[in-house]
């Protein structure tokens, strides 16, 4: 489990697609977060929870031929299609962040490193020092996201500063390349001097794809309010049916 709060920016400094295993290796400079992390450890990389296969610590001995400071982590074709780790190249920054340890503080929210789409960066002002991004949706997340509410961004931990209503949306709010009348879901967030220097955010363009991870809390209140719709569809079918039968017997 994580918090959203990037410890450290790393790099990557091989990517090696492994297609007839439909996977990927990725070599991470990571200096900091390569101190004491065990094989097999968890290390969320732009927000997803990856495994460490192999690990050379700064101040230790070399691993499987490694630089100093280096980890090594397996990314299977589920997580390269369900992410936008497969966009990464050599040279690229990450945001990273160890598992939260037991006597860690709560500084950003909960957030596994289960990534649960993509979003793509559609709009950027500029105030100043700070930045407001707008990110379009993927279908079927934007009932998740609350303003006010938590969401992770590359793993970073943010706050939703404005939604959109797909109800009320004009066609005017339309991205570019959406099919003719359609409405897409965003939501905004508004990104500090901090954020915008100590993490990748402060480098995306319009275009760019985001890992998104919305708030657990929303996803499971979402899995029991259908649930229950369900059961009391089922039960109210079952009713009538039931009804129906008694009118044609009597």
């Amino acid at each position: 489990m994580f918090t959203g709060i990037i410890t450290e920016l790393g790099t990557i400094t091989e990517l090696e697609h492994r297609p007839d295993h439909d996977s990927a290796r990725l070599t991470i400079h990571a200096p900091a977060s390569s101190v004491d992390l065990p094989l097999g450890g968890s290390l969320a990389v732009n927000g997803t929870c990856l495994t460490a296969t192999a690990v050379s610590m700064t101040d230790g001995a070399s691993t499987e031929g490694l630089k100093p400071g280096s980890v090594v982590v397996d990314v299977i074709g589920e997580t390269l299609r369900r992410t936008a780790i497969g966009d990464l190249q050599a040279g690229d920054r990450v945001n990273l962040e160890r598992c939260m340890p037991a006597s860690g503080r709560f500084d950003g929210h909960i957030v596994q490193g289960h990534v649960d789409g993509t979003g793509t960066i559609a709009k950027i002002e500029v105030h100043g020092s700070w930045r407001q991004v707008r990110i379009a949706l993927p279908s079927g997340l934007g009932r998740y996201v609350a303003e006010k509410g938590s969401i992770a961004v590359d793993g970073v931990s943010l706050t939703v500063t404005a939604v959109n209503d797909v109800n009320r949306a004009s066609e005017s709010e339309t991205l570019s390349g959406a099919p003719s009348g359609a409405i897409n879901d965003w939501f905004e967030i508004g990104l500090i001097p901090a954020t915008l220097a100590e993490t990748t955010l402060g480098t995306r363009s319009l275009g760019d794809r985001v890992n998104l991870e919305v708030d657990v809390v929303a996803k499971y209140a979402a899995r029991l309010t259908d649930h229950d719709r369900a059961s009391a569809s089922a039960s109210a079918s079952a009713s009538t049916s039931a009804t129906a039968g008694q009118e044609v017997t009597g």
